[in-house]
């Protein structure tokens, strides 16, 4: 039973571990995200960080709607690169689980 207990203890670490590298990959995964007609875009780590905003000249003589293209834009981003970061994270900490009865 005890063996049991550090052979669990030993894959929860090498998990942990995992879940560290895949974040650390995760940093330069690049997600790119464009308005409809292309006139913002966007680029965001899957740990959403924004790496790039390219904005079209005519989108500058509008204030709000360059801020609206600006919101819309970014949180399809990050809706985007919260979906990878969790699909990944999720799939690696679920290799690295230990078989416990009951969970």
């Amino acid at each position: 039973m005890f063996g049991d207990m550090m052979g669990m203890m030993n894959k929860l670490k090498e998990a942990q571990k995992k879940v560290e590298a895949t974040k650390e990959r995760l940093k330069t995964v690049l997600i790119d995200e464009a308005s409809k007609d292309e006139k913002l875009k966007v680029t965001i780590t899957a740990n959403r960080t924004i790496k790039s905003i390219s904005i079209d000249d005519a989108l500058l003589e509008d204030k709000e709607m360059l801020e609206d293209y600006l919101i819309l834009t970014v949180n399809k981003a990050i809706e985007e690169a919260t979906r990878i970061n969790e699909a990944e994270i999720a799939a690696v900490a679920k290799e690295g689980m230990p078989n416990i009865p009951g969970l």
